[in-house]
């Protein structure tokens, strides 16, 4: 059997060969529908690819996201509830031992407020950020020090404030800061650390979070995050904090809410494949197309190769074998077309790439994937099945005596 069909491709290719320029007008349409499926389908996955890398460089994809929900819906209105749930920062640190997977976590929350800076009492403005970490992730202090566990567990009144607030508290050099007084929210905070953020024009005084209340906690709701290792242990750490949750709180569901930066990597594979289903099927009209051309160039063969097929079917050749012969022709061809399309495809991109980029400005790149191309050869398969299965069948019914007799 393997050898029949191993002769069968071979024949099949001597006689393309021989009908070359016939065979590839023939199956033109072949060609210019899968370097339009190449094409498209290469694009989109360049733009599936910028938009996972621009999601990337704007969320921290391993980030698991405990948000306290502030609202209620009845009767399809939404209403603020009278009191808001929220995890404290020992509780999230408590949390954090349990899970099974190691974790960084991170809690934070900021508003507006004014401080009195100094023994003159100069009142500022400020961004107040009450903070579970040091201040910020990469945050590099200037002079003093950033802010330690132990600081934050001991509810040690300290502060660390930015260059913006030196300049609108007019104090001179960073060095000058250190150990001074502030008066945030009548809790007095002693300056440990100036940040090197030179580009940051908003006054920013940081403190531990654990000096605030419940109460203030619950009227301004903290960010709470977990920074898992690996992305792809989200799932089973999610599933573990909502466990603790519901264990903590009796109506975790309506109270928390767990969010995941994955989720709009999600939502974009889903557009980027509802887009490439739509436009592959736009796309493959010009691979049916190929694949009436293709059939269309076989039943012309069998016209032509009716004295032959009657030959073989006389010194033995049953129907099966016959079909087989043209079910090999019909696939070689699609196949020979589909790589020429392959060929023409990737050549097109290569020319397409450097206007969009001149266009939109963006470093946009086609990505060549495993996945298109293990489609390609699908396609050329199944048009090759499919469109050769008729001039197949009709030239193995043939009756070898009134096929030798043809003129």
């Amino acid at each position: 059997m393997l050898q029949n069909i191993r002769n069968s491709f071979l024949l099949a290719w001597s006689n393309i060969w021989s009908n070359l320029f016939h065979t590839f007008l023939s199956v033109l349409g072949v060609v210019i529908g899968v370097a339009a499926l190449v094409s498209m389908l290469s694009l989109i996955d360049g733009m599936e690819r910028f938009a996972r890398d621009q999601i990337a460089q704007t969320t921290n994809l391993n980030a698991i996201i405990i948000r306290s929900q502030p609202f209620k819906t009845v009767d399809n209105v939404r209403i603020r509830k009278d009191s808001v749930k929220t995890i404290d920062y020992l509780e999230l640190i408590k949390l954090q031992r349990i899970l099974t997977k190691p974790t960084k976590a991170f809690m934070r929350v900021s508003k507006s407020a004014l401080v009195s800076v100094g023994a003159t009492r100069q009142v500022i403005g400020v961004n107040a950020t009450a903070t579970g970490q040091e201040t910020e992730p990469g945050a590099i202090a200037e002079v003093g020090k950033l802010f330690t566990e132990t600081d934050i567990a001991d509810r040690a009144p300290k502060a660390i404030v930015n260059e913006a607030f030196l300049k609108a508290a007019k104090i001179g050099k960073p060095e000058e800061a250190l150990n001074q007084s502030i008066l945030l929210n009548n809790i007095e905070l002693k300056i440990i650390g100036v940040l090197a953020e030179q580009n940051n024009k908003t006054q920013q005084v940081y403190f531990p979070i654990t000096l605030l209340s419940a109460a203030e906690l619950s009227g301004n709701t903290p960010e709470t995050v977990l920074e898992v290792l690996h992305t792809e242990e989200i799932p089973a750490l999610k599933e573990e904090i909502s466990s603790w949750l519901e264990s903590k709180y009796p109506r975790a569901n309506q109270d928390f809410e767990i969010v995941t930066n994955e989720s709009r990597v999600e939502q974009a594979v889903r557009g980027f494949l509802l887009f490439r289903v739509i436009m592959g099927l736009i796309v493959g009209i010009s691979v049916i197309v190929g694949g009436i051309g293709v059939m269309n160039v076989l039943l012309i063969s069998v016209t032509e190769r009716t004295v032959e097929i009657g030959i073989r079917k006389a010194v033995g050749a049953n129907r099966r074998d016959i079909v087989l012969l043209f079910l090999a022709e019909s696939i070689t061809v699609s196949g020979f077309g589909s790589f020429v399309g392959v060929v023409f495809g990737v050549l097109g991109t290569m020319v397409i790439i450097p206007i969009v980029k001149a266009i939109t400005k963006v470093p946009f790149q086609a990505a060549y994937t495993l996945n298109t191309f293990l489609i390609i050869s699908i396609v050329a398969l199944i048009v090759g099945v499919t469109f050769g299965t008729y001039p197949a069948l009709r030239a193995s019914r043939l009756n070898p005596v009134e096929a030798v007799r043809h003129e």
